[in-house]
C-alpha cells in the first residue's frame, strides 16, 4: 500500500467553503476585576487535540494551523449567538475590548465586559466566575487540511491551516475533556458526514457504512460540533 492510498492532501470540501465551523474545548477559564471591567482570559484554540467527529473520524488542528489566519475581526459571544456582541477584537489593537495572542499551543485571548454599563456582560462575566460556564469554543473557516487512512473505517483529518477566525464564545455544553460542545445537530453531523464522503470519493472509496443507516445520524451524540452559517451580524 502506498501513502497515495491512505493521505490526501486537499482544500476543504465543496460544501464547507464559504461555510463556518465551530470547535469546543474543555479547558479553564479565569476572571478578575480591573477598573471597572470584568476581565476573562482562556483559550479557545487547542493545537494538537484529537477529536471525534460524530464516530465518522477523528479531527487534529495541527500546530502553526493560526499561522498565517485573518485575526482582523473577531467577537466574542456566548454560545455562539452573534446576535450580541460582549468584546471584540479589532486588528488585535491595544484599544480593542479583546485582545488575542497565538503561541505554540493554539490562541489565547483576553477579553474585557463592560460589567458596569451592561447587565448582560454582568451576566456573563458571573456565570463565567462562579465557573457555570467553563468552555471556551471558536467559529472560524478552514484553510487546509490533509486525511490519513482513508481505506479504514476511521480516518483521520488534520486542519493544517485555518483561514479565518470570526468569533470566540464560552459555551455551556462540553463533549468530552479534550475538546467541547455535543453534536446534536443533525445538520452538523451531516456535514460531518459529507466532509468524510467528500474525502473517501476523491480517494477513490465510498461511504457506503455511513449511507445504509441514516439513523447514524440521529444517534451520534459526540465531541464535536460543526455548522455552516453564510453571514456575521457586525
Amino acid at each position: 500500500m502506498t501513502d497515495k492510498d491512505t493521505k490526501t492532501k486537499k482544500t476543504p470540501a465543496d460544501h464547507e467553503r464559504g461555510g463556518l465551523v465551530t470547535r469546543d474545548y474543555k479547558i479553564n477559564l479565569e476572571t478578575r476585576e480591573e477598573g471597572g471591567q470584568g476581565i476573562i482570559e482562556g483559550r479557545p484554540v487547542v493545537y494538537g487535540e484529537y477529536a471525534d467527529i460524530g464516530g465518522y473520524f477523528r479531527e487534529i488542528i495541527m500546530p502553526g494551523a493560526l499561522f498565517q489566519s485573518d485575526l482582523t475581526d473577531v467577537r466574542l459571544c456566548l454560545n455562539h449567538d452573534t446576535s450580541y456582541v460582549y468584546a471584540r477584537s479589532r486588528n488585535n489593537t491595544a484599544n480593542s475590548t479583546m485582545q488575542l495572542v497565538t503561541d505554540e499551543q493554539g490562541m489565547n485571548i483576553r477579553a474585557n465586559l463592560a460589567i458596569n454599563e451592561s447587565p448582560k456582560a454582568k451576566d456573563y462575566y458571573s456565570a463565567v466566575k462562579r465557573g457555570d460556564i467553563d468552555k471556551m469554543s471558536f467559529m472560524f473557516a478552514i484553510g487546509d487540511e490533509e486525511w490519513d487512512d482513508l481505506d479504514t473505517d476511521y480516518p483521520t483529518r488534520k486542519i493544517l491551516s485555518i483561514a479565518k477566525v470570526v468569533e470566540v464564545s464560552a459555551v455551556t455544553f462540553p463533549a468530552y475533556d479534550a475538546t467541547t460542545i455535543n453534536a446534536r445537530d443533525k445538520a452538523a453531523l451531516e456535514s460531518a458526514r459529507l466532509a468524510l464522503e467528500n474525502a473517501k470519493r476523491s480517494n477513490g472509496g465510498t461511504l457506503d457504512s455511513v449511507n445504509s443507516n441514516p439513523l447514524e445520524l440521529e444517534k451520534a451524540k459526540f465531541d464535536f460540533i460543526t455548522k455552516f452559517t453564510r453571514s456575521m451580524k457586525s
